[in-house]
C-alpha cells in the first residue's frame, strides 16, 4: 500500500523557515514524481514544487522560485521541502504527492495528508 507522511509544517514568523518531509512507504519515493502542493483557505490547490530524484530534475513554481528547496534522501525514502524567507502569503496546508511526472498543474495518483503552515506578519 502506497503511504506518504508529511510532516514539519507550525507556525514561524515571516522571514523564517520550515523544513517540511514527505515520508514514503510501500514504494521507493526515487521512482516516483514526488509533489508537494499547498491550499490556502478560499483558495484553489496549488502545485509549489516537484523532485524525480531517478533524474534529479526539480521544478519549482514562480511563488517560491528562489526561497524553496526540494530535495531526496533515497536512504530514508524521504523528499524535503526547505522553505526559507516564508511570507504571511504561504500560509496553507501543505500536502505531499506521488505520481509519474511533474505535472502539477493536476491531480496526483497518490496523497498523503496536509501539514499546516502558518506564517505570521
Amino acid at each position: 500500500e502506497v503511504q506518504l507522511q508529511a510532516s514539519g509544517g507550525g507556525l514561524v514568523q515571516a522571514g523564517g523557515s520550515l523544513r517540511l518531509s514527505c515520508a514514503a512507504a510501500g514504494f521507493t519515493s526515487n521512482d516516483y514524481a514526488i509533489r508537494w502542493y499547498r491550499q490556502a483557505p478560499g483558495k484553489e490547490r496549488e502545485g509549489v514544487s516537484c523532485i524525480i530524484p531517478s533524474i534529479g530534475f526539480t521544478y519549482y513554481s514562480h511563488a517560491v522560485k528562489g526561497r524553496f528547496t526540494i530535495s531526496s534522501d533515497n536512504a530514508k525514502n524521504t523528499v524535503y521541502l526547505q522553505m526559507n524567507s516564508l511570507k504571511p502569503v504561504d500560509t496553507a496546508v501543505y500536502f505531499c504527492a506521488a505520481d509519474s511526472d511533474c505535472a502539477v498543474e493536476g491531480p496526483a495518483e497518490y496523497w498523503g495528508q496536509g501539514t499546516q503552515v502558518t506564517v505570521s506578519s
